[in-house]
């Protein structure tokens, strides 16, 4: 967007499955690749980015998504500040709702820390 200065991707990355075997021995889990869905917008005249990120595999069985902001720090303008928040939501598995959003869970967490 040329009047605010806005690049704008939005982009299907392919990711390795990580669900762990024992959970796979469900058809619908047992997939080689995960689909997501990611959008970007960046400004490099405030010197920020926003990103949304969300799961294609799965839809009818849970939501998984992300929302990041990256912007100048108002402590030093060398400094980065980053916010992120994931939601998971798994609906459709029936008794393995809670063992699927608690491995989710734990998955992003673990991607947080690094």
């Amino acid at each position: 967007d040329l009047s605010t200065g806005t690049i704008y991707r939005r982009r299907i990355a392919t990711c390795q499955n990580v669900i762990p075997e024992i959970l796979r021995k469900v058809s619908v889990l047992k997939v080689a690749n995960i689909y997501l869905e990611e959008e970007s917008w960046l400004n490099m005249q405030k010197r920020n980015m926003a990103m949304k990120t969300h799961c294609l595999t799965w839809m009818q069985y849970a939501s998984l998504s992300e929302e990041s902001v990256f912007r100048e720090s108002l402590e030093n303008p060398n400094w980065t500040d980053f916010t992120q928040k994931g939601r998971i939501s798994v609906t459709g598995a029936g008794l393995l709702n809670y063992v699927l959003e608690a491995f989710a869970q734990s998955f992003l967490k673990q991607g947080v820390k690094k």
